[in-house]
């Protein structure tokens, strides 16, 4: 027993170095590995909310001092999705339910790298508020749905 949470956290140390070294927070493989061990979902939320939010700040630091931080982006994504990921975060969901909207939210990333490799941010179009405002929205009800939070690393990915 006590051998597989010396696993866990060996595992979660690497996840999180791995994640951060790319910029990005992690809890989606915090949540993965969580599920891998059995972790129900009302200490999987928090504690991935905890850890993204940690190594979020970390990488969202970098990423400022690095001068990518683009406020006239970043704004509309983040007034609709902080809102909503509190909504999110104070739903109660059936653990069967949960696994599996996570399931198919851990196949975008995977959807996005295999697809999207060769996004050039010469290429991108000016912001759409509506729209901005909306994916936002969406993303803040999820992430906060499944325990990530509005993670700055997964906003600034898109507003950059």
């Amino acid at each position: 027993m006590q051998e597989s949470f010396i696993l866990f956290y060996c595992l979660l140390f690497i996840v999180a170095f791995l994640y951060a070294s790319v910029g990005h927070g992690g809890a989606s493989g915090y949540l993965a590995l969580m599920a891998i061990f059995a972790i129900s979902p009302a200490i999987m939320k928090p504690t991935a909310l905890l850890l993204n939010l940690f190594v979020s700040s970390t990488s969202f630091i970098q990423f400022y001092r690095g001068g990518h931080f683009k406020w006239k982006t970043f704004w509309p994504f983040a007034l609709a999705s902080i809102p909503l990921s509190f909504v999110g975060g104070m739903m109660v969901i059936e653990s069967s339910i949960y696994k599996k909207i996570l399931g198919l939210l851990l196949l975008i990333p995977v959807i996005r790298f295999f697809f999207f490799k060769n996004t050039d941010p010469k290429d991108f179009k000016s912001s759409n508020i509506p729209l901005s405002l909306a994916i936002g929205g969406i993303i803040g009800l999820l992430s906060g749905m499944i325990g990530i939070g509005v993670g700055l690393s997964f906003l600034l990915s898109y507003c950059y």
